[in-house]
């Protein structure tokens, strides 16, 4: 989920130098052993004018990656580093790389026109940031790098696939280092992030909407009154639909992977919004007040029939003792990450695994 928004950044980044005519190169995350801060995938572009977008690691790597990439870009030619953490933790984790890790990183240049190219029916096809914010729901995208190809500095190390031959590469879904036929390939996996619905423009819902657009989700926030929904109140990469609970399904798009949360504070509004999104198939819907409003509320929809209440998170958030709207949207969004990764929530000294473990 941060990778699509950091890649797409990390895009952003490039295409932005490429119009200034500045150089760039791009570090990426190619293989993690034992723990690490980031997983592979991971991307920090680095301009010529020693600018940063992204991160490889939790801050202490990125200074010695910066130095590499001021080098890849002076010469052109890639390098590949791997930082190790050794068996001490304590060193490890000051060195970044976590506990008892090691993170190989690939740094190349690039010139923000063509980071793939020659797709699977042998067009040619691009990565940027357009050509993610573009991507359907049901899509993903793998970029299939030849490491050796790259370190040579070969014309067609890269390979861009998108739909049914994304899915024939895409394996279990994680980014990952892999020999085929003798040759070292990156496959980067890239898929599209959940989708937010918060249901309410107001004061509080806007922390959540900044929150929740900040850690990767797709936000879209929806409301029937207008007046709430101005550009200035919420982050560009937020979309806003002014919309009443009736139309809800027309207007915005929810699958199975998606969330919702309900915080209008209006009574009859909370359940009409809430009887249009148990018509939907998503996956979490967080409704916001006591336990005894939520009660009401349903009381309404039971009374005209069956309800689905194992989707109902209500009231919304995980108990960390909140106040003010700015420590509930901190609450909701933790809650809504948890429930993505099939976690019960409990504090990290609790946790056997390494905290930063592969697939976590």
């Amino acid at each position: 989920m941060k990778q699509w928004l950091e890649t797409r950044q990390v895009m952003e980044a490039i295409g932005a130098l490429a119009r200034e005519g500045r150089r760039a190169a791009l570090a990426t995350v190619i293989r993690v052993r034992g723990s690490a801060y980031r997983h592979e995938g991971a991307k920090l572009v680095v301009g010529e004018d020693d600018a940063i977008t992204g991160n490889v690691s939790g801050g202490c790597l990125e200074e010695d990656v910066r130095e590499v990439a001021r080098r890849v870009i002076a010469t052109g030619r890639a390098e590949r580093r791997s930082y190790c953490g050794g068996t001490d933790e304590i060193s490890a984790w000051d060195l970044g790389v976590g506990c008892e890790g090691e993170v190989e990183i690939l740094v190349e240049r690039v010139d923000g026109r063509r980071w793939a190219a020659g797709g699977a029916t042998g067009d040619e096809a691009s990565l940027d940031a357009a050509t993610l914010s573009a991507m359907r729901d049901d899509q993903r995208l793998v970029v299939v790098t030849d490491v050796a190809a790259v370190m040579q500095g070969g014309r067609d190390a890269y390979r861009l696939f998108a739909g049914a031959e994304a899915e024939a590469w895409s394996g279990t879904g994680e980014s990952r280092l892999e020999t085929r036929d003798g040759r070292e390939l990156f496959i980067d996996v890239l898929v599209p992030p959940p989708r937010l619905l918060v249901v309410s423009g107001g004061d509080d819902a806007r922390h959540v909407a900044r929150l929740a657009d900040a850690v990767g989700f797709r936000v879209v926030v929806a409301d029937r009154r207008p007046g709430l929904l101005a550009a200035d109140r919420f982050p560009e990469t937020v979309r806003r639909v002014e919309t009443d609970a009736a139309r809800l399904g027309e207007r915005v798009v929810l699958d199975a992977e998606s969330f919702a949360v309900v915080m209008t504070h209006h009574f009859a509004d909370d359940t009409d919004y809430l009887r249009s999104l148990l018509q939907s198939p998503v996956r979490y819907i967080g409704m916001l007040g006591p336990r005894a409003r939520t009660e009401r509320i349903l009381g309404v929809l039971r009374a005209e029939g069956p309800v689905d209440e194992a989707r109902i998170y209500g009231p919304v958030g995980l108990d960390i003792g909140t106040d003010g709207a700015e420590q509930v949207a901190l609450s909701v969004v933790a809650e809504l990450l948890a429930v993505r990764s099939g976690r019960r929530p409990r504090s990290l000294r609790e946790r056997v695994a390494p905290i930063h473990a592969a697939g976590d």
